[in-house]
Formats: C-alpha cells, sequence, structure tokens
C-alpha cells in the first residue's frame, strides 16, 4: 500500500509506500571507473585550464577552482537577446567551474576532518560572492555529482559551479511556492517546515546549534534529506564565519552517514540559494522574508519510471520517517 502526500513548497503530490524497503534491499551498483592518470590531483596542474583561486596550506593547494573544461557558459561575451519569429534566444553567458575539494585523489574532505570540509564550504561563499557581482548572471547553482550514475566524470572529489543569465524553471517554481505561501501565510514555508519537524523529531536525522538535517515529509527519492539553517535568510553567500564552522561538522557528519548506511551510494547533493534580485513588477520584492537557502542530498539509488518522468508524480519505496530512523542511528 501507498499513501500520497503533497508537497506544501511547491504543491506536487508523491506516493510512499507504507511497508518501507530497507537500506540492504537497494541494489547500488558498483563504479567503474577507468582512469589511467587524474588530471585534478596535485602535480597535475599543467593539464588544467589557469586556475581562478585557490586555498593554499603552505605551499600547497587544500581546495582549488578553475574553469569546467566542457564549457556549456562563458563569462566573455554579451548576452545579445533577440527574438527569432515567436522564438526567444541569448548567448550561453554564464559560468562553469570545478571546485577541487581535496588534495587527494581518495580522500573526501569529510574524511580529512572538519577543517577541511570548512575549507570547501568557504570556497562556496567565495565563488558565489565573486560571480553575484557580475549583472548578468541571474542564478547560481553550486551542486555536488558523486559516482558516475549521479552525473560525476571523475572520481577525484571535486564540486561543480553553475551561474546561468536565467532562473533554471525548477528554482523558479521553488521561489514561486515560497513566496505564495508567505503571501497567504505572512511566514516563511521552510521555517514553519523546520518548527514542525524539530517538534515531531521523527523525521529529523541531525542536529547541531545552527543546522539541522532532516527527510522531508513528500521527497522526491528516498532518503532523500535536507540542511536547513535555523537562521532565517535567503543567501547562503551571507553565511557567518562561525555558521560556516557548524555547517563543516554538519556535512561531515551526514554525508558519512548516508555512505554508511547506504554503503556508499552514488547521491546529489544542491545548494539552493536566492537569485541575484533584480527588482521586477511583482517579483521576489519578499524575498528576504519568504525564501530561504538550504542544502538538498538525494542518494542515487533507483530509476525514474517513465510514470515519473511523464507525471513528476515521484514513488518511494522507503518512507521519509523510516529513511531518518535509518540514518539517525548510523
Amino acid at each position: 500500500m501507498y499513501e500520497l502526500r503533497k508537497d506544501p513548497l511547491l504543491g506536487r503530490w508523491v506516493a510512499v509506500k507504507k511497508e518501507s524497503r530497507a537500506p540492504s534491499d537497494y541494489n547500488i551498483p558498483v563504479e567503474d571507473y577507468k582512469e589511467n592518470s587524474c588530471i585534478l590531483c596535485p602535480g597535475q596542474e599543467s593539464r588544467t585550464p589557469p586556475e581562478i583561486t585557490a586555498l593554499r596550506d603552505g605551499g600547497s593547494w587544500s581546495v582549488r577552482v578553475f574553469p569546467n573544461l566542457d564549457l556549456v557558459f562563458h563569462i566573455e561575451g554579451e548576452l545579445g537577446r533577440k527574438g527569432v519569429g515567436m522564438y526567444d534566444k541569448m548567448n550561453s553567458i554564464g559560468a562553469n567551474e570545478l571546485i577541487i575539494e581535496s588534495p587527494y585523489h581518495n580522500r573526501r574532505p569529510e574524511d580529512i576532518g572538519v577543517t577541511q570540509m570548512t575549507r570547501v564550504i568557504q570556497m562556496y561563499q567565495d565563488r558565489i560572492t565573486d560571480l553575484k557581482r557580475d549583472t548578468r548572471i541571474r542564478h547560481i547553482l553550486v551542486f555536488k555529482n558523486s559516482g558516475r550514475s549521479a552525473g560525476a566524470i571523475y572520481t577525484h572529489p571535486h564540486a561543480e559551479i553553475v551561474a546561468t543569465p536565467v532562473i533554471p524553471k525548477r528554482i523558479k517554481d521553488e521561489l514561486d511556492g515560497a513566496m505564495q505561501y508567505y503571501s497567504y501565510k505572512e511566514r516563511c514555508v521552510f521555517c514553519d517546515m523546520m518548527k514542525e519537524e524539530m517538534k515531531t523529531g521523527e523525521r529529523v536525522i541531525f542536529e547541531t546549534r545552527d543546522f539541522i538535517a532532516f527527510c522531508p515529509f513528500s521527497p522526491k527519492f528516498s532518503f532523500e534529506f535536507w540542511i536547513l539553517p535555523k537562521r532565517h535568510h535567503c543567501a547562503f553567500e551571507e553565511i557567518k564565519t562561525s555558521e560556516i564552522e557548524d555547517l563543516g561538522a554538519m556535512c561531515t557528519t551526514v554525508l558519512k552517514k548516508i555512505r554508511q548506511v547506504l554503503r556508499d551510494p552514488p547521491f546529489n547533493y544542491v545548494i539552493h540559494t536566492a537569485p541575484y534580485r533584480i527588482t521586477k513588477q511583482n517579483m521576489w520584492h519578499t524575498l528576504g522574508e519568504d525564501y530561504h537557502w538550504h542544502i538538498e542530498i538525494v542518494p542515487r539509488l533507483t530509476g525514474m519510471s517513465g510514470f515519473e518522468w511523464g507525471s513528476g508524480f515521484h514513488i518511494l519505496s522507503t518512507s521519509p520517517e523510516d529513511a531518518a530512523k535509518y540514518l539517525r542511528e548510523a
């Protein structure tokens, strides 16, 4: 049997199986990479595009950033917006960057320690702050693909930044949902969700001084969970230094939990933060009040069916309550 649940943010429905599958019931494929020489490792810097920035410990780098080798969005040029009959188009102005999160090929930042995880988060903040100075850019997405089936090209620990001249549809739907909730209740939907989760506790995975990790009531995927700052703020780049350190501890803990419980699954995580706030009529005037930056982490355990692709109606074989219990107890 399944039960249907409605997402209070996007208004979509999901189907959740009442008799949850355990972590051991998922058949997670073994990753098979063929890498003879990793260009992301120290000593291979000449094989990558010129460095944008880096954090260094002594003479060697601990976190390094350079343009992606296969650029979709280019920082040089003009937007060149124009119409072609009834259609619209523009040049692919923006940015693609790789953030190399560890100098070690087989050691992820959460395995090196909280200090390294904190450095990585600091770099996320620095790059978003720098890219938002470009008024052509409307939205910036920081994300991580871990494992081939999650979209990773390299095994070396890394994340990516993509800055775009438009707000992607998925993000706009989230912004619109938050704005509509606020216009009706005059409260942040994310703050309300966080208070509800803290009150019941059944979907909470881990909590620190400044952050909480929980499985949402109506997730898109089994074992999906979110990290929210307890302090309401719409923009990730305005995180405080003390919060960066606390988030480093949070990420170190929860990333190890999903690897332990789900036997090192492929996964994605994405930082959802406010877009560049260009004043438009009836747009984003309450963004500071209604939106709440957060991180979404999704283990890739199963594929999507034709029904899910065609309808946007997701089906979960493990309930968020049971998923949170497995992760909380790890």
